[in-house]
C-alpha cells in the first residue's frame, strides 16, 4: 500500500505520517517497505490518466510502498488510538483462519 492510502486510513496527514517513517526506519528493512525510485514514481504517475505533469500540486517525492509486514509494523510506530484500532483489524485480516482453528481447538477441548 502506497503511504498517503495509508495516512487516510490512520487519519493523519500524509506529511506526519512519513515524518513518523523516517524517524523509525530501522523499523522498515526493504522487504517491509521502501520509497519508489524517481524512475518508478515517473512510471506509476504514467499510468494514472489524470495526473498533470505540470500541476504544482501532488506528489512532488517519491512514495513510500509498503508490504503487509510494514503495514503490520506501523503501529509500533504511529501511536494512537486509530493506530491500536488499525493494527487489530489488520492482524484480524492478515490471519483470519487462526481465529477459526483456535475456536475450533477450544471446542475440541469443551468436550
Amino acid at each position: 500500500m502506497v503511504d498517503a492510502d495509508l495516512a487516510r486510513l490512520y487519519e493523519v496527514p500524509t506529511k506526519a505520517f512519513n515524518q513518523a517513517i523516517r524517524r523509525n526506519i530501522e523499523r522498515f528493512p526493504e522487504d517491509f517497505a521502501f520509497q519508489l525510485s524517481k524512475a518508478e514514481l515517473e512510471d506509476w504517475r504514467s499510468q494514472i490518466v489524470t495526473s498533470n505533469p505540470s500541476a504544482t500540486m501532488g506528489l512532488r517525492r517519491p512514495p513510500f510502498v509498503f508490504t503487509q509486514e510494514g503495514v503490520a509494523m506501523l503501529s509500533s510506530v504511529l501511536r494512537s488510538d486509530r493506530a491500536i484500532q488499525m493494527s487489530i483489524a489488520i492482524v484480524r485480516n492478515l490471519r483470519p483462519h487462526a481465529r477459526v482453528d483456535g475456536i475450533q481447538q477450544r471446542n475440541c477441548r469443551a468436550r
